[in-house]
């Protein structure tokens, strides 16, 4: 027997529950496990780190004043990324269609510095990043939404189809399209000095 009990990833509707008691912790265990990929998944979808950061804090803020739990039979992850999603939609609704793309996002902003990084290694890292968004921004909207949902979200097929109200194929389709698409664009040369030029 173990003094400390955990809480597996599928139970966080169980953490959602204490949180709603009172439980602090358990909504920061909540955050902790899902700030990261909710946020890059909303940073690929829009492309737009600042707005990414409006509607990352809009659908934490929505489900802290929210007094309903997810439905019984869809993962807590799911619904996170559901709000995320309709906010995303219904600012794009309020404010028309997203506009141009802006720098990328720089992750090491919001850490804490561990050590310093050789320029050289800077650039790099910069360049890859602005290769792989200009490689998602080349993505249709549906193909590049499926993409992030597994990379970011890791959720399942199912889970990104029901999100989606895709029927299964359609999304099994739209993911295999997009990882062929993003292995071309990222694997080819050429492509990546278009996207520094």
């Amino acid at each position: 027997m173990t003094d400390k009990p955990t809480v597996p990833a599928d139970d966080d509707a169980a953490l959602l529950r204490r949180y709603r008691q009172g439980d602090a912790e358990a909504f920061a265990l909540l955050y902790q496990r899902h700030r990261l990929g909710l946020f890059r998944f909303l940073c690929g979808l829009c492309g737009e780190p600042t707005l990414a950061e409006e509607i990352f804090q809009d659908t934490w803020l929505s489900l802290v004043r929210s007094d309903s739990l997810q439905r019984e039979r869809v993962l807590f992850k799911t619904w996170l990324y559901q709000i995320a999603r309709n906010r995303l939609i219904d600012h794009w609704r309020k404010h028309g269609k997203r506009q141009g793309l802006l720098e990328s996002y720089d992750e090491r902003l919001h850490e804490q510095p561990s050590e310093e990084v050789d320029p050289a290694q800077q650039l790099g890292l910069s360049r890859d990043r602005q290769r792989l968004q200009a490689a998602l921004d080349d993505l249709p909207a549906e193909q590049r939404e499926v993409f992030l949902l597994r990379a970011q979200g890791e959720l399942e097929l199912q889970e990104i189809a029901e999100l989606t109200r895709t029927p299964a194929e359609t999304v099994k389709s739209r993911l295999r399209y997009a990882l062929q698409k993003l292995r071309r664009l990222l694997a080819d040369p050429a492509a990546a000095e278009e996207v520094s030029a």
